[in-house]
């Protein structure tokens, strides 16, 4: 039976709606990544378009030019430019059937945009530009005179401000994206403002802002996961981008694994990619060249089976940046590799790629350079153009390190340091721009080698001790060079550490009832991550203090002595200050001195317990007799150098773990720990809160540690907390302005990030991250039952844990051991110091005549100044 003309009508608009709703899925699709979904339901949106009876007719074009240019898109990312470009000529012939008018411009324009966009993703970027240009017309005209599509419009302005960060010009690459947030705003397009806000975090990346682009990245992520989860792993990228730019190796290479597994099931070509070369990046940073020469490769091939040329060769540039590092490793260097890095360079210049183009020179310079080729090395430096104010920080200590180590060729050590110096100084000012403790610790890593070179510059021929202390001081321990300012902590991330407190209580009561908590400490470790993220973009740590004169740290040593140990190769060295004379000595193999510290450290951690049977203590405390006897032996010279004096010592990697009052010559012997001679003197010249003693004792101590050996009769105007009052609030309001925090709570140590070193309260754990709330940091803070002194050590003796976060917020001094120690050991040498410091003892003389009865048992530092 035919139908009627209504019945017609009727059938072909539930046609064209089935049709227009089935792009509108495939859409979504597309934004969550799905894209074998997305092509099955385009399909079917054409079939039907196809099947219609009018399929000429003006409503029936502009759905298919729609689907067509979607269909384009989908094909271009997942097999390649020109076929997405095929399926884009035919939504324009399409267009071409429509009559003239502002239907077909606005078609038109879309056409335009998606050819724009499909060019700047195969980096065609000039190209990919002027076709944005003229879309812009017609869609902006489409839009004003009611035709179009806002979500069209500000995907316009989305892709143009890429194409212009692509082209290095981020002023021009911002003022698109606030365009497109406004056209988002008022149409409603919150998907497309989260992109736009992920580009105002690259943006800021580019120009070094850190913490402003990873606060635009987390609001972007927040969107996301809400609205289309699949683009969450693309913000991930660019997070990783910025941790490494930041010097946090560790944390870019956790978040970019996290986003490859998706990324790789989304089988987005170029995000994977990109992503492998981040992650390739954060490998070379961590060491691991062969995962970085793996990644590049993969990348590499990747971007060619796409026919992304310009990637291809930025992926080879990695893939060379691994090659690189292996064989200045290795000291062997083939003559083939220096021309591959020129040839590369020519390639990339042919490409604009500006900062990759000096990338490469760079590298090839420092392989001719190695090769003994001295005048080809300095053609290709001559080749490098200055960086640009968008120029990655590492490219930038690379063509210092290049220009020092051409200097040193040529013999001119003064040149040489004047590279390293002007290097430093510029991640200096990188530095101060940083956000948390953590990031101001990472970037480091970045200034690593321009220092190690000073270093070992300064100790060649007649070494001068009074220039290696200033570049000791120059390269090492910078968090501690920052005035801390109070702050609040940010509303998120306390909320997020009052549920982790709540999670980990919650696991401690589990196990302590003999029952596993995989599910919450799972939880834990979500919670502490997401607080870790958030807190990359905290506000800033501190103001920045000039590096200490020695001049000024010699008049306040007074008659005390400093030494500053350092290493350059395998030879230890320190230099001492003392009589307001400042010597250097040589102290022999760096690894002894490590071995026999990490030996030493092993014993005391092994003697700790108490009730070990007397044959156990007799054989391990000899064997730490032994180890600590060695070091003692090595660094024999610095004690006749130093002659008794009271000693400010700043250590170098693993002899940050080095109890020093078990050393026999130093026994009794009072001594400070400090990162480094500037810590010690800002610490030093602090004035002394005077708010009354703070005595905490937290849960599930021993009797002897939380009852015996009272404290408040050494301190009768103490403020104790104990039981259900010693909370983490409670404890922290004390704290503030204290002179004396007496801290008797298990501690632990979190390797992976020092901000959450916690130390176990009533209510769960209070973590160093809370410290920065302190608007008057205690005098003094004693941790008296647990290991948490400077104990875990970055690039640049960057000494971290909960010890060094409350140093770095403030805290004049800080007591604490550096491995286990027993119960009734710690009571006994705590109730001893405390006696001689209400006394007026200084706590680095208390605390040296409270070990010396027991030293192998007592493994306590005094750190700071005292």
């Amino acid at each position: 039976m035919a139908l009627r003309s209504g019945e017609r009508v009727a059938a072909r608009r539930g046609m064209l709606d089935r049709a227009i709703e089935l792009h509108r899925r495939a859409q979504a699709s597309v934004y969550h990544y799905r894209f074998d979904q997305a092509r099955a339901q385009l399909n079917r949106s054409l079939a039907l378009l196809d099947q219609m009876p009018d399929a000429q007719s003006e409503d029936v074009l502009h759905a298919k030019v729609k689907a067509l240019a979607t269909r384009g898109y989908i094909e271009a990312e997942s097999g390649g430019l020109d076929n997405g470009l095929r399926w884009l000529d035919q939504a324009h012939a399409q267009v071409l059937l429509l009559a003239p008018g502002a239907q077909r411009a606005e078609l038109e324009g879309l056409v335009l945009q998606q050819r724009s966009l499909l060019l700047h993703r195969a980096s065609r970027l000039e190209e990919s530009l002027e076709l944005s240009d003229k879309a812009a017309v017609l869609l902006e005209r489409g839009l004003a005179e009611g035709v179009g599509d806002a979500n069209t419009l500000a995907g316009l302005y989305l892709n143009r401000s890429v194409i212009y960060i692509g082209l290095g010009s981020p002023k021009a690459a911002a003022s698109e994206c606030h365009r497109c947030i406004q056209v988002c705003e008022r149409y409603g397009e919150p998907q497309v403002a989260a992109k736009a806000k992920q580009n105002l975090g690259y943006i800021a990346y580019m120009v070094g802002d850190m913490v402003e682009a990873l606060r635009y990245f987390a609001q972007a992520d927040s969107s996301y996961r809400e609205l289309a989860p699949g683009l969450a792993p693309i913000v991930q990228m660019d997070q990783g981008r910025a941790l490494l730019a930041a010097g946090l190796a560790v944390d870019a290479a956790n978040v970019l694994d996290e986003a490859l597994p998706a990324l790789r099931a989304q089988q987005v070509v170029q995000d994977v990619g990109e992503t492998e070369l981040a992650r390739a990046a954060a490998g070379l940073l961590l060491g691991e060249v062969r995962t970085a020469r793996r990644l590049a490769r993969a990348a590499k091939r990747r971007f060619e089976r796409r026919g992304n040329t310009r990637w291809a060769a930025i992926a080879e540039l990695a893939a060379l940046r691994a090659d690189t590092a292996a064989v200045l490793d290795s000291g062997k260097v083939p003559a083939a590799l220096p021309v591959h890095a020129m040839k590369l360079a020519e390639t990339l210049r042919g490409m604009l790629l500006e900062d990759e183009t000096s990338l490469a020179l760079m590298l090839a310079a420092r392989l001719e350079l190695r090769r003994g080729q001295l005048a080809a090395a300095r053609n290709l430096l001559d080749q490098v153009r200055s960086p640009r104010a968008t120029a990655p920080v590492d490219h930038r200590m690379l063509l210092r390190l290049c220009r020092a180590e051409l200097a040193i060729a040529d013999g001119d050590r003064r040149r040489a340091l004047s590279e390293a110096r002007a290097g430093l100084t510029e991640l200096g000012k990188a530095r101060d721009r940083m956000g948390g403790l953590e990031m101001v610790c990472g970037t480091a890593i970045h200034g690593l080698q321009l220092g190690e070179l000073a270093i070992r510059l300064v100790l060649t021929g007649r070494a001068d001790a009074r220039r290696l202390f200033g570049w000791l001081e120059r390269t090492r321990a910078q968090v501690y060079r920052y005035e801390p300012v109070p702050h609040s902590t940010d509303e998120r991330i306390a909320e997020r550490i009052g549920e982790i407190r709540q999670l980990r209580r919650a696991v401690q009561l589990e196990r302590l009832a003999g029952r596993t908590a995989r599910k919450q400490s799972a939880q834990v470790a979500v919670l502490e991550r997401d607080a870790v993220r958030q807190g990359w973009y905290a506000s800033s740590w501190g103001k920045p203090r000039p590096v200490a004169k020695l001049d000024e740290v010699a008049d306040t040593l007074g008659d005390r002595a400093l030494i500053s140990f350092a290493v350059s190769g395998d030879e230890l060295v320190a230099v001492a200050v003392a009589g307001r004379r400042t010597r250097l000595v040589r102290l022999g193999s760096a690894a002894t001195a490590i071995e026999a510290a990490r030996r030493l450290h092993a014993d005391l951690d092994a003697l700790a317990p108490d009730g070990l049977p007397a044959p156990i203590v007799e054989v391990v405390a000899g064997s730490a007799a032994r180890s600590a006897a060695a070091i003692d032996r090595q660094f024999a010279a610095l004690w006749t150098l130093v002659g008794g004096r009271e000693l400010v010592v700043v250590p170098t990697g693993p002899l940050y773990a080095v109890p020093w009052g078990v050393l026999e010559s130093l026994r009794g012997t009072p001594v400070v720990v400090a990162p480094s001679a500037t810590a010690w003197l800002t610490a030093a010249l602090a004035s002394e809160p005077d708010r009354p003693p703070l005595l905490v004792t937290g849960p599930s101590l021993s009797p002897q540690i939380a009852e015996g050996n009272e404290l408040s009769g050494v301190y009768p105007d103490a403020i104790r907390l104990a039981g259900t009052g010693a909370t983490s609030a409670a404890v922290l309001a004390a704290m503030d302005g204290a002179r004396i925090a007496h801290l008797a709570a298990h501690g632990e140590h979190e390797p992976s990030n020092a901000l959450f070193s916690r130390l176990q309260l009533a209510d769960g754990p209070m973590f160093a991250h809370e410290l920065s709330q302190l608007q008057r940091p205690p005098g003094q803070v004693v941790l008296a039952a647990c290991e948490l002194a400077l104990n875990h050590v970055r690039p640049g003796d960057e000494a971290l844990g909960f010890a060094g976060a409350l140093l770095a917020g403030g805290v004049r001094t800080v007591v604490a051991a550096v491995s286990r120690v027993g119960d009734a050991a710690a009571a006994a040498a705590m109730v001893r110091y405390h006696e001689l410091v209400a006394a007026g003892t200084s706590p680095a003389s208390a605390l040296a005549t409270a070990i010396a009865v027991d030293p192998l048992r007592r493994p306590f530092i005094c750190m700071g100044a005292a």
